[in-house]
């Protein structure tokens, strides 16, 4: 063989191993994206003016009304003690706090943003929920997230991020918005010590698009956390609806970097219902898992906000654990929506069926009768005796991306071999229920994965 012909040889060998090592390559998450998917129950409790004033909540209206006295604020029982331990008794992770939203109020003292609980009369101008959130989470060994809502602003004017029309003095007045917004954003990230995330809802409009640069201000101060989004940057991403589920299959890859929102949201992305932000895209390059999210206080009702006389829409304990299957057992995170009262207390009702949801959650995760782990295409799982069993958890070790395509899930039972689940994607928690079956071993198929499958969990239950 001449040397020309052995280099020709050499170079296709070469670039097939980096065309099949390119083919099973999958997206592998940041250290937070982790922490986001490991905590799987998040908080988010909202808590803004309109609380107090004694009228339902209306968003449209409120993102374009001016409250006329921020006196009204003066929560008289304030213990975040207790919203924060009541999230954790649900089994809850992560809690966030809207440090802003429509009204444009800040619940923090600010130098950059007028409109902040120093202008308040309650606690003398001192007071600071933001602060106190954070403490009541590291009290109670939570991560506390910031949720700051820049898109609507009552109190400025602003409308979908931006000051109405094209005058100087419109011009002038979006320059000092953004200016205003920035630094309210560095207090937060720079005053408060470390935020396990942050949430621009509804985006944030970024200098390409006219609005102020909060993008640079994360990554210079807050690297470690996660960010959610503006329309350069999405660390996860909605699930499609306020459901507090996400279908079968949800990838945790997405074919785009961020997602927009509303009516920035490309066509793409929001036709037939926003059905690729529910299901991901398996090949897609970029890693942002799902999340699902929906508020307590949503069987018959909405509520984002604490309303008098709501108690009876409070969700009932079985939708809410359907939720958990249908978000955490899908490779998603669930987020509840938490309505503290304008008394400053976490309604009692709510408070009890979060206590019912951890109880319940816990109970039906108990009794374990296996579990392995493993690496390859077949797992087999082993049980001490013939023993029922109703329920499985798989979990991929996902710091490897997920790499799972194809799978099958068989129980061996007195008559043979039985299938019990044939799917998709594994992700960072996948969970199955079914009619319960005698079985003495199972086996994990993998039929087709992107490189080897790294299965850290493989367990099985009866509840």
């Amino acid at each position: 063989m001449s040397f020309k012909n052995f280099l020709l040889i050499f170079c296709l060998f070469t670039f097939s191993i980096r065309f099949i090592l390119a083919q099973n390559q999958v997206p592998i998450p940041t250290p937070a994206q982790l922490n986001w998917q490991n905590a799987e129950m998040v908080a988010v409790f909202h808590y803004d003016l309109h609380v107090f004033d004694g009228k339902v909540y209306n968003q449209a209206y409120n993102r374009i009304t001016p409250i006329p006295d921020y006196n009204i604020f003066n929560p008289q029982k304030l213990d975040i003690d207790q919203w924060v331990k009541a999230a954790k008794d649900a089994g809850v992770k992560i809690a966030i706090l809207t440090a802003t939203h429509e009204t444009g109020f800040a619940l923090f003292q600010s130098d950059s943003n007028p409109y902040n609980m120093k202008a308040l009369k309650w606690q003398d101008g001192k007071g600071d929920l933001l602060r106190d959130f954070k403490s009541s989470c590291e009290k109670y060994g939570i991560q506390a997230g910031v949720y700051i809502g820049i898109r609507w602003n009552s109190f400025y004017g602003i409308h979908d991020f931006m000051v109405e029309g094209e005058s100087d003095f419109a011009k002038n007045r979006q320059e000092h918005y953004n200016t205003m917004v920035e630094g309210m954003v560095k207090e937060i990230f720079t005053n408060y010590g470390d935020w396990a995330m942050v949430w621009f809802d509804g985006g944030a409009h970024g200098p390409e698009q006219g609005g102020p640069d909060v993008l640079s201000i994360f990554e210079k101060y807050q690297p470690k956390g996660l960010f959610y989004h503006n329309l350069q940057r999405a660390d996860m991403r909605w699930g499609g609806s306020e459901s507090g589920t996400v279908p079968y299959p949800s990838w945790g890859t997405f074919p785009y970097p961020s997602i927009g929102s509303g009516e920035s949201t490309r066509e793409e992305i929001s036709k037939d219902n926003f059905a690729l932000l529910k299901t991901g895209d398996p090949d897609g390059p970029y890693y942002i898992p799902a999340m699902s999210d929906a508020p307590l206080r949503g069987f018959g009702g909405h509520d984002w906000f604490w309303e008098p006389e709501r108690d009876g829409i409070i969700y009932p304990l079985d939708k809410l654990v359907n939720m958990y299957y249908n978000s955490v057992g899908h490779n998603s995170s669930l987020i509840l929506g938490l309505t503290p009262n304008a008394e400053g207390l976490l309604p009692q009702a709510d408070v009890n069926r979060l206590k019912e949801l951890g109880d319940e959650i816990s109970r039906r995760f108990e009794n374990k009768i296996a579990s392995t782990s493993g690496v390859g295409d077949q797992i087999n799982l082993k049980i001490s005796g013939k023993k029922p069993i109703n329920q499985l958890v798989l979990m991929e070790d996902i710091s490897q991306g997920e790499r799972v395509r194809k799978f099958l899930v068989e129980g061996k039972t007195k008559s043979g071999w039985k299938t019990i689940f044939e799917g998709s994607v594994i992700g960072h928690k996948f969970i199955h229920q079914f009619e319960e079956m005698e079985i003495s071993e199972l086996r994990l198929k993998i039929s087709e994965s992107k490189g080897e499958a790294q299965i850290k969990d493989f367990s099985v239950y009866q509840y």
